[in-house]
């Protein structure tokens, strides 16, 4: 009997995926004919796969198919004749059970589906909380662990990562980051996705040069550049923003990990392996070694554990506002906030932004002004080179717009226009005021966060950690004249 072949997804091209067999990989641009997408993540997404398709050589069937489904079919590989990688979405996964496909156990990250069900057992949906997770994964696979305990004496060093940009600078001063070097398979794509677009396919964003690393050895070229020259200062300035850095020191490797050409755990065995030189500060590394097998792991087990009507049946805070026409076309130049002109230009042009600009720019803006969490997690999806369907709901549901009433996050993040001045240098040429919340340069952060508490103060009252926040609405004397004028000023 002949061995089934393998089918891999986009996410699912790194050798982690390949024991050897023999392979399908199938490319479908109907779906940028169903679903939003950003043109540069379109083209990575098809110049990853095709570059893959051709390192495999004679062992891979590539199919150009209207559907994944239609490919497979017409192949032939349904039931024995088809295996696969548990896939990282529920479409997918359902997709190979109903052709009878053989199922591996899913790869790609510290932890298994079971692991975390263990640790999930018996806990309330509000004590799945981040930092017990990762604090178990640290204990048992012993990653910056020594006999005595955590490595430098505690779990997490947070609280040293959050120094604001550095005063008077442009930009934080490191070296511009890797960028891969195009080539024939490209040049091939970009001319495709030009036709789909004369066809009337609707791209979000802007084309350019490719940013992100999209075979195996330009994501270990990206790796080696991040530690080289980054690592040092990604945990001190983590939660930083600058109108001339949009990089700062983060490593950007979301990408090539999310198509499976990384690793989390080589990773993060190297940057440890950094901090063990006496190469790398540890506030550093922990830093980043918390974002891998800690919050990146329990984001994708939340994605399983949360069934996948998480997104739809979720809107504890009654937000039903569409996102605005300006968001979906990317256009910073219809907002006169400086913060978010700069963010939705930056994600236009390029598909990225670092997690800060994402959770206090965006993600602040949409829960002040109520924007729909199912619809802000298809645009976050659609417009993020990184945006995969497991990683979206948790952390825009969850996380930035507290849309499932405290399951992933214990407080909603909503903050003012002061915390976008200290930790960045956008408001200095903002024609808003962020100390100001009445009036015509009254911050719509700032009045915009009063205005929020004002609305969903029914739904958050009883939350122990907003007990503060709203003792201050009650006691602001201007109180009704901010909601009145916020309400006057609409979409952000």
């Amino acid at each position: 009997m002949t061995a089934p072949t393998r089918w891999l997804t986009a996410e699912q091209l790194g050798p982690a995926f390949d024991d050897g067999g023999p392979i399908v990989l199938v490319e479908s641009t109907a779906v940028f004919r169903r679903r939003p997408t950003h043109r540069q993540k379109a083209h990575l997404y098809l110049t990853a796969l095709r570059h893959r398709a051709r390192e495999l050589g004679e062992r891979v069937t590539f199919v150009q198919a209207s559907s994944f489904r239609a490919a497979l079919q017409d192949a032939g590989l349904t039931g024995e004749h088809l295996e696969a990688i548990d896939p990282p979405s529920w479409a997918a996964r359902r997709l190979v059970r109903e052709l009878g496909a053989s199922i591996l156990p899913s790869r790609g990250f510290v932890t298994n589906e079971s692991d975390f069900a263990d640790w999930a057992a018996g806990r309330k949906p509000t004590q799945l909380v981040m930092d017990r997770f990762y604090r178990e994964v640290r204990e048992r696979t012993g990653i910056l662990m020594t006999p005595a305990g955590p490595e430098g004496g505690q779990f997490s060093f947070d609280a040293d990562n959050r120094q604001p940009p550095p005063k008077g600078a442009a930009t934080l001063g490191l070296p511009a980051p890797w960028q891969p070097v195009e080539d024939d398979i490209d040049a091939e794509v970009r001319a495709e996705l030009d036709g789909l677009e004369a066809e009337g396919v609707r791209f979000l964003g802007r084309d350019g040069p490719r940013l992100f690393a999209a075979t195996r050895a330009e994501a270990l070229a990206a790796l080696d550049d991040f530690v080289e020259t980054r690592l040092g200062d990604f945990g001190p300035y983590e939660d930083a923003m600058m109108l001339g850095d949009d990089t700062m020191a983060h490593a950007r490797l979301s990408v090539p990990m999310n198509l499976g050409l990384l690793h989390p755990l080589e990773v993060v065995e190297r940057v440890v392996a950094e901090y063990a030189a006496g190469r790398a500060p540890l506030n550093s590394v922990e830093g980043l070694v918390r974002q891998l097998i800690g919050w990146r792991d329990w984001v994708w087990h939340l994605y399983w554990h949360l069934g996948p009507d998480y997104t739809r049946r979720s809107n504890a805070l009654a937000a039903h506002e569409p996102l605005p026409a300006h968001w979906w076309a990317l256009d910073g130049s219809a907002t006169d906030a400086r913060c978010l002109s700069h963010t939705l230009d930056t994600v236009g042009g390029t598909g990225y932004a670092h997690h800060i600009p994402r959770l206090m720019v965006l993600g602040n803006a949409a829960l002040q002004r109520g924007y729909d969490p199912a619809e802000l997690t298809s645009w976050f999806q659609g417009a993020f080179v990184d945006g995969t369907p497991w990683v979206m709901p948790a952390n825009v549901v969850g996380m930035s717009q507290w849309a499932d009433g405290g399951v992933v996050a214990t407080k909603p993040y909503a903050a003012g226009g002061a915390y976008i001045q200290r930790m960045s240098d956008f408001c200095g040429s903002c024609r808003f005021n962020p100390k100001v919340r009445v009036g015509p340069d009254a911050c719509p952060f700032t009045a915009g966060y009063w205005a929020f508490l004002d609305r969903v103060e029914p739904s958050i009252r009883g939350n122990h950690r907003m007990a503060q926040p709203l003792a201050g609405l009650r006691r602001l004397a201007d109180r009704e004249q901010v909601v009145q004028q916020e309400r006057a000023r609409g979409a952000l």
